[in-house]
Order: C-alpha cells, then structure tokens, then sequence
C-alpha cells in the first residue's frame, strides 16, 4: 500500500534541490568579503590615525585589520546572518553531515519520534557555538600565533644556538673536516627555522585540496565541517540552464602540486650536494658558523666565513644587532645605549627623540620645505632623521623598523641593510 503524503520520508542529502557549491563561487564569495573587509580596515584605521596620529596609526596596523574582521564576522556570520560576498554568490554556509547521519538506514528514518534535525531535508545551518568557533579559529586564532611565533622561535633557536657552540668546543662542528650528523642536522633547523615553523605548507596543502575537491577553502572550515550550498537550483550535469555545470579549478590543483614538489625536489638537492659547510655556498649557513664559531673560541674565530653581510631577515649575523628588540622579541639584540657606543648615534632619553624636526626653532634649518621635513612612513615630522645608501630620509625607528622586517628601502626598493643606516645629526 503507497504510503500516503504525510507518511513520506525527507529526501536525502543527494536529492536536496540545494547542492553544494562549486569552488569559483566560493572563490568569488571570499574575494568579495575581502574587498568590504579591507574598506573597513581602511575606515578604521583612518578613524585611528585621526584620533592618535598616524605613528600610533602605523604602530597598531595589525590589530586594526584584526579587529575589523572580527567586527565583520560578528554582524554577519556570528549573528546567523549570510555575508555580503555568500550575498552576492546566492551561497548559504551549512553544515557538513556526519557520517553516522549518512549512514543512517530506512529502518531509522521510520522511527516514531524522529527528531528535528532527522526529519530536516538537507543539510544543516550552522549552531552558534559552530559560527563562533570558525571565528575564533580564523581571526583570533591566526592573530596569537602571530604575535606567540616570535618569542617561540627565539627560544628554539638560542637552543639550536647553545648546542651548536657546544659541538663546535667538542672538535664536532665546522671547524672539524667532517662535521657529526647532529651538527649537520641542528644548522640546517637553525638555518630553516622561519621556512619550518610557517604556516605557508600548510595553506598550500590546503589550498590544493581545495582546489581538487571544491571544498573547505581554509583550515578553519574543514575542522568545524562548514560548506557552501547554492540557494537556487543549478545544472548539475553541465549541459545547460541557470547554473552552466559545475566546473572546478582542477587544473590549478594541479600546477600548484607541481610547484611543491619542484620546490622540494630543489631544496632536497642542494641539502645533498652541499651537505658540508665548507662546500655549501649558501649565506645563511655561513652567517651561521660564523656565528657559532665566534660563540664557542671568541670573535677573532669568525672571520674565516666571509664578509658578506646576508640580505635574509632572519640570517643569524650582525645584520639585526644594531636595532633595539621590538616589544615581545628575543634578547639577543643589543640596548640602546650599546647601539649608541657602537654606532655614535645619539641615544633617546625617556623615549623622545633628540632632534625632533616638528618641534620649534631651526633644528636642522638647512632641510628645506615642509614635505622634505615629514618621514614618508609615518606621515609626521621627522623624528632623529636618518638616511639610506640611496639618500631617501626617514625617521631612525621607521626605518629601523622597516629594514628589520624587510632589508631595502621603502621608496626605491634598493637594498638597505640594518649597518648601512646613516644617522644625520646637527653640527
């Protein structure tokens, strides 16, 4: 006997009339939310810098793209809200299914108190603690391991550091014609440290995922099982109609595996044909024995490993040493007053500058015009100029913060190491 229509069983997850999404959907949902949520950014950090004034401005830049993706997601997604970019893409974040409920029989959709979710065709909107979950995990997650990775790395490596000054004392380092397989194996993490501990792997891993796949664009979604679905009907066979097939970004999948694998192929090369640091031109692994060299007998042991000075931010070298440790950084740079021994510049008191181009009288008069007179970077005064091999004129700690995180110079893009800055001082 048919069973009557009220009798009817939900449709299953498959025959749902809203399918899942295809990955340029999702691709354009997500670049449509960066647009607006950079436009917040700006708004914000516009209202900051009129506030407190562009240093402060410059000075808290992450935090305010933080926040501004918090504030996003918390009146769209947190709220139960779609965005502005799933808006725009007829896209709907739901649920992915378990596997218990995709694996339930007839038997138990025929049970007699089926629940809520059970008698729901297709999949699920997302609860609240899932929605506040996937905001914790994309923002504030990826924000305190930014600030956390630092001081994380600093510690690891003046480890590395400590056991490397200890087997070069033990006859085991480069000093020795055949160095131990653990002096070998802790210079190439010391080396590699910033490459190891970044997060880029993973987001390409995941990125071809993705791309294979047509789901889970970030890490975030995949842990909490949230996926897009059309909310119109569209061609599932690609021969026609509202949707125009559901194509995918394979081919992209593809090149971006094969660049990992070139990469990794090169990387595994050099490491075997350079496998000694007498025969491995590399700058970093150099600076390296250098460094450890000077560590374990003294500073008149370093000099047999160049002169060079590496370009690398994160080269272990004298390249950093003469800028003062950024709040939360490791300890190995030099105080402020060292860095004035060493370099006769004049040393701030009490945090102010000492020769403040915005303050009254002639302070270095022969800087002509009011824009010469302003740091490009922080769009103020110039606050202890100081100049670039190329002669471009900043403050000392915008450059200095500057070349720290990216060693040429903000204008020209020339190279600009740390050494090379030129303090201009009043005579």
């Amino acid at each position: 006997m048919a069973l009557s229509l009220s009798e009817k069983k939900p449709p299953p997850l498959t025959s749902s009339p809203y399918p899942y999404a295809a990955a340029p959907d999702i691709i354009r949902a997500h670049q449509k939310d960066a647009y607006f949520q950079g436009y917040l950014t700006n708004q914000l950090n516009d209202l900051h810098r009129r506030l407190r004034g562009a240093r402060s401005a410059h000075a808290w830049a992450i935090e305010t793209r933080t926040l501004a993706d918090l504030l996003y997601l918390s009146l769209t997604t947190l709220i139960g809200n779609r965005t502005l970019g799933e808006e725009y893409c007829d896209l709907v974040q739901v649920e992915e299914p378990s596997l218990l409920s995709r694996l339930r029989t007839p038997q138990d959709d025929a049970s007699p108190s089926p629940s809520p979710s059970a008698s729901a065709a297709g999949p699920l909107l997302p609860s609240l603690p899932r929605r506040a979950g996937y905001i914790a995990t994309s923002i504030l997650l990826p924000y305190l391991l930014n600030r956390l990775l630092p001081s994380v790395r600093g510690s690891i490596r003046r480890h590395l550091q400590d056991r490397l000054t200890v087997l070069t004392r033990q006859g085991q380092g480069s000093t020795s014609s055949t160095p131990s397989r653990a002096y070998r194996l802790q210079r190439y993490l010391l080396a590699h440290l910033s490459n190891l501990t970044s997060g880029a792997h993973l987001h390409a891993a995941m990125l071809a995922t993705f791309y294979f796949t047509g789901a889970y664009y970030t890490l975030s979604k995949r842990l909490l099982g949230l996926r897009y679905v059309f909310t119109r009907r569209v061609d599932l066979d690609g021969a026609g109609g509202a949707g125009g097939g559901r194509v995918g970004y394979e081919v992209l999948g593809v090149l971006l595996v094969v660049q990992m694998v070139v990469r990794s192929y090169l990387h595994v090369r050099d490491q075997l044909l350079h496998p000694h640091p007498q025969t491995n031109p590399d700058d970093a692994d150099d600076d390296i024995d250098a460094l450890i060299r000077e560590r374990a007998f003294g500073p008149g042991h370093a000099a047999g490993a160049g002169v060079h000075v590496s370009l690398d931010g994160n080269a272990y070298s004298s390249n950093n040493e003469l800028l003062p440790a950024p709040a939360g950084g490791n300890g190995n740079q030099r105080s402020l007053a060292e860095i004035g021994a060493a370099t006769h510049t004049p040393v701030p008191r009490g945090g102010r500058p000492r020769y403040d181009l915005g303050a009254a009288g002639d302070v270095m008069a022969w800087i002509k015009g009011g824009q010469q007179r302003k740091c490009t970077l922080c769009l103020e005064e110039l606050r202890d100029p100081a100049a670039t091999q190329c002669g471009h004129v900043f403050c000392w700690t915008c450059i200095g913060d500057w070349v720290r995180e990216k060693p040429e110079c903000p204008l020209c893009r020339r190279d600009a190491l740390v050494q090379h800055i030129l303090p201009l001082r009043a005579v």
